[in-house]
């Protein structure tokens, strides 16, 4: 399925400057943007992957992750194929990338309300937009959000944070929750390693964070690249002053089996994710988790106020103490939205 691109504008000469994400790509006749899945057809630019699911399952949701958001739920997670970035630590490239290489956009066709029919089906009360990133697919996207707003269900975004105002805009009427990638605090890392810039996706965190929707930050640290000590600090600087200090920061290992590129670089030390965990603490975050550590007590959710552990992780199984939301010892918000 073939659909007009939500925002762009034509330049003459069958040039088109696409505005669904910040990269703003000017697009010329039968070429694609950087995401693979804009073309410009003779000067319309079209979304050419609409429709065309290439991954769909239910999750729990704190695979996302999402820890305070309608925990020990599940969540229909969908994807279509492209990326707006080119991160060389990608676990999902053959998706995410597969539409810079390949003529034909891979994936099955579902409409929207299929969407929505998969959803009620399997009792979800969510619906997430994940795997690759949701930008790009924006124009399918925002008709499956509206339907579930329609039948109160949930939407969630797991994103790079990369969309443009434009398209922030529109999604955030229906968006009840999203985890978004802060991969770095050093621009250099999101042009090298990603393709883009950082002040974007700051300015779209904060923004997000103002219009009230439910926030979770994932780092993936990656050995020699963003793993040190100034740098995990200025991001945990950063959530706790911009974003608030209830907002969880999640700090995940990465691992180059599943690595797209970065085949060289080792896996992430669990000493290093135990240390971007407290340094996350020592920063005034109400909540920090670790990734990639089944089992471990990092992944549990503690009272800020008493330090009494109210919601015990083994992977994505969970045992809840908490009562309707609150610390049972003290009585405290745990900051989770329930319902």
């Amino acid at each position: 399925m073939i659909k007009e691109a939500l925002f762009y504008e034509k330049l003459g000469h069958n040039l088109t400057r696409c505005h669904v994400c910040r990269h703003y790509c000017v697009i010329g006749k039968n070429k694609r943007g950087i995401c693979g899945v804009k073309e410009n057809k003779d000067g319309i630019l079209c979304s050419i992957n609409y429709g065309r699911i290439i991954s769909c399952n239910i999750d729990p949701v704190e695979k996302k992750p999402l820890f305070h958001f309608l925990p020990g739920s599940k969540t229909l997670s969908f994807a279509a194929a492209g990326c707006n970035f080119v991160c060389q630590n990608c676990q999902n490239w053959e998706i995410s990338q597969s539409p810079k290489t390949e003529k034909n956009i891979p994936g099955k066709i579902l409409p929207p309300e299929k969407i929505i029919e998969l959803a009620i089906q399997n009792n979800a009360p969510s619906i997430s937009y994940t795997y690759t990133e949701p930008t790009i697919f924006i124009e399918y996207a925002l008709d499956v959000m509206k339907m579930a707003k329609n039948q109160a269900i949930k939407n969630i975004w797991i994103s790079n944070g990369y969309m443009s105002e434009e398209s922030l805009k529109v999604i955030i009427p229906f968006l009840n929750a999203a985890n978004i990638d802060l991969k770095s605090f050093d621009d250099n890392f999101y042009r090298k390693y990603c393709g883009a810039l950082i002040r974007p996706v700051l300015d779209n965190l904060i923004e997000i964070k103002n219009k009230k929707i439910w926030l979770e930050i994932t780092t993936l640290i990656i050995p020699s690249l963003n793993d040190s000590e100034k740098i995990l600090r200025q991001i945990a600087k950063f959530i706790r002053s911009n974003l608030g200090a209830e907002t969880p920061w999640h700090v995940s290992g990465f691992s180059n089996k599943i690595s797209w590129k970065l085949k060289n670089i080792p896996n992430t030390p669990i000493e290093t994710i135990k240390k971007a965990w407290e340094i996350g603490k020592e920063e005034g975050l109400k909540y920090v988790y670790s990734g990639n550590m089944p089992g471990h007590p990092t992944e549990d959710t503690y009272c800020p106020n008493c330090n009494t552990r109210t919601i015990e992780r083994t992977g994505y199984e969970i045992k809840r103490y908490d009562k309707n939301g609150s610390c049972q010892n003290c009585k405290r918000s745990l900051n989770l939205i329930t319902d």
